[in-house]
């Protein structure tokens, strides 16, 4: 399965609010590819608070949500600087399993027809 990840960076010119929109599966693999987004946008306009969205994510791993808040906080390089938060879906939501294979078999239950001449 291909796991890719597409974040929008929403910036309101204001300083309203910065809002990284993510897209995509968040996975424990990729979940650190948020980090240095994170750190840019927590730094642009202080002390606005950063909103990571993973509510249009289309699959989340459980670890990849605990280990980027683990992320947030602990990254020392961003003490004092703007506060950050995680909106996650109820329920993290999961691969949809892949429709099954329906294989047309014959049907050996019907009635045959024999001829003679």
């Amino acid at each position: 399965m291909d796991h890719k990840l597409s974040v929008l960076v929403q910036i309101d010119l204001n300083g309203a609010y910065v809002r990284l929109a993510v897209t995509g599966c968040l996975t424990e693999a990729n979940q650190h590819a948020l980090h240095p987004l994170l750190r840019r946008a927590r730094t642009l306009i202080p002390p606005v608070t950063v909103s990571i969205d993973l509510t249009c994510a289309t699959h989340i791993e459980a670890v990849a949500v605990e280990s980027l808040r683990w992320a947030i906080d602990h990254d020392e390089a961003m003490g004092g600087s703007s506060p950050v938060e995680l909106l996650v879906p109820n329920g993290l939501r999961d691969h949809r399993p892949a429709p099954a294979l329906s294989l047309q078999l014959p049907d050996h239950n019907m009635a045959r027809l024999h001829l003679s001449a």
